[in-house]
């Protein structure tokens, strides 16, 4: 197989829980490509160009199955990829979400209506990049073209594994919760954790491998 690994909102493909999976795949001759979606620009980033780059890339790869490996926003783009390679007949294996956002396109999910039609009026909003540890605007398009991809309406039967912490002040673990209630294919792992899930990252990795079906290398 090979993994697809989607980082987060404001994050990068050099993110630590990118990382983590490309060094425990490794030994097991495994590749874990980590596309950078903040390319080619973070301001402009949107929904459909992440979905264009994450296909790009699986076409490009030759050695199958694909596992998508994706955490928050990642996680929202990861559903939508496995959604839309099922339709093209290609579908992925099976997908690991870590802290998925769901919620994205919401208008009263992330930030409240008020901060929403703010952005929608400016055209700008300025968020934290983690990556860079500096504010960086990004465009009202993000959020609205966001609004075509609805989640609960994205056909996925793959075998779904969530990681979501019980205090994630980001996504919502009620949310997750029953979205994968809904779901035979999902199931759900919770964790004494926040939205990042730094302190539980040994369990996501041996309950991944697991799910996987990857033994000790």
């Amino acid at each position: 197989m090979e993994v697809v690994y989607l980082h987060g909102f404001a994050s990068s493909s050099a993110s630590s829980k990118a990382a983590m999976f490309r060094e425990r795949l490794a030994p097991y001759g495994i590749a874990c490509h980590c596309p950078d979606l903040n390319d080619p620009d973070f301001s402009t980033l949107t929904i459909t160009r992440m979905l264009g780059q994450v296909e790009r890339l699986m076409a490009a790869i030759d050695r199958q199955p694909i596992v998508l490996v994706g955490s928050s926003l990642g996680g929202y783009v990861a559903w939508h990829a496995a959604a839309r390679a099922a339709a093209a007949g290609t579908p992925v294996d099976r997908l690991v979400l870590m802290a998925p956002a769901f919620e994205f396109g919401r208008r009263d999910a992330v930030i409240g209506p008020a901060e929403i039609e703010e952005w929608r009026r400016t055209g700008w909003r300025v968020f934290h990049h983690y990556v860079y540890d500096e504010p960086r605007r990004v465009h009202y398009e993000l959020f609205a073209d966001a609004q075509q991809y609805d989640p609960e309406r994205a056909a996925v039967d793959a075998p779904t594994l969530i990681f979501q912490g019980r205090h994630d002040e980001v996504v919502d673990p009620a949310m997750v919760e029953r979205f994968a209630a809904a779901r035979p294919n999902c199931r759900v792992r919770l964790l004494d954790d926040g939205h990042q899930l730094a302190a539980s990252m040994e369990t996501v990795w041996e309950e991944s491998a697991a799910f996987l079906g990857l033994t000790r290398a």
